[in-house]
């Protein structure tokens, strides 16, 4: 999931701003229902019903009209290209951002459909999920134009002294927190564990020049991100990340989200169909791939966001995939050579 600031879910917009907003559009018709949906990190999103049809109406937070607009022109190009999106609905002067009582809003087609995990996909399904991402990042290439302040270099890889810090500083919270509860104990013993495993491999840090080729990518691609009807995907939503980064290393943390099981193990056979799809589709070589895995690696490793979420915003939602996300850790230092192997054979 996405390490990025939370945000809590509030009441929908009220009446007024409904009806302004609605105003602007020559068919979206009269508002007659705005339910939140809980499933968003970045923004905030709602199921809007009218006397027209269902939207999704979409507040988003940072209030960047420019970045905005550039996401929607591209889910607008992409569109046009054969992907599955869902572009915003052009208001009546063809605006695709209304800016009401100083929050940015868009509408959105109501997409129906549901959210798939690896477990839920077939191994052609997983072939074609990563011909999906793949076809994404050509496509991308295809309808944007970078600009200088789009291509700062990724971040280096991370330091273990400063890891071993914020190991110490959670560990104290951790320890204080009362009541002590079963999540506290498990958060303790993962982070004992963690500074010790990383103690074993700080060595294999990434070098700076170790950066596999970088290109537009989604920025945050992962099941609550595509919807699926019945079992061909019908909707990539949520490009608020949209940027230039690794492009092979998106297809790797996917992965890792699609394809961890309950136990923090990685369904490789899976992850091998779904690999060999992205890298022909993205043209993507076995060692771009392996540099990607690395890195990747090496960022979980040295990553704390559900704890962070758990023990300084006092936000639990995160809670049920630490289990899984702490165990797979352990279990892809283990199985490097295995991991690996999925992706670039």
């Amino acid at each position: 999931m996405p390490r990025s600031h939370v945000h809590l879910a509030e009441a929908a917009p009220d009446g007024e701003t409904l009806g302004a907003l609605l105003r602007r559009y020559d068919r979206a018709g009269e508002p007659v229902s705005c339910d939140p949906l809980t499933e968003g990190l970045l923004n905030r999103g709602y199921r809007l019903a009218t006397t027209r049809g269902r939207f999704f109406l979409k507040h988003h937070l940072d209030g960047d009209r420019t970045a905005i607009a550039r996401q929607h022109r591209a889910t607008q190009r992409l569109g046009a290209l054969g992907l599955p999106v869902a572009p915003p609905v052009p208001d009546a002067h063809g605006r695709t951002v209304a800016v009401i009582g100083g929050r940015c809003y868009a509408l959105h087609p109501w997409i129906d459909g549901r959210h798939r995990d690896g477990a839920a996909l077939t191994t052609p399904q997983c072939w074609r999920l990563g011909g999906l991402l793949g076809f994404v990042h050509t496509c991308l290439e295809q309808v944007m134009r970078a600009g200088t302040s789009d291509r700062e270099p990724p971040e280096p890889a991370a330091d273990p002294e400063d890891t071993y810090a914020v190991i110490d500083e959670l560990l104290t919270r951790v320890r204080g927190h009362r009541p002590r509860d079963t999540f506290d104990e498990l958060a303790e013993h993962r982070l004992t564990e963690r500074r010790a495993l990383l103690e074993r491999h700080a060595h294999r840090r990434p070098e700076a020049d170790a950066i596999p080729a970088t290109g537009w990518v989604h920025g945050d691609f992962h099941p609550l991100n595509l919807l699926y009807r019945d079992t061909e995907p019908a909707a990539i939503v949520d490009w608020d990340r949209l940027g230039v980064q690794p492009r092979a290393e998106e297809a790797v943390r996917a992965a890792a989200i699609f394809f961890v099981r309950p136990g923090g193990t990685l369904e490789l056979t899976k992850v091998r169909s779904y690999a060999r799809a992205y890298r022909r589709m993205a043209g993507a070589g076995a060692d771009e791939m392996a540099a990607a895995v690395h890195r990747v690696w090496w960022e979980r490793l040295n990553d704390f966001w559900m704890l962070h979420w758990h023990y300084h915003r006092g936000d639990h939602r995160a809670d049920p995939q630490f289990p899984a996300a702490a165990a797979l850790v352990v279990w892809w230092t283990r199985e490097y050579e295995a991991v690996r192997d999925a992706f670039c054979g």
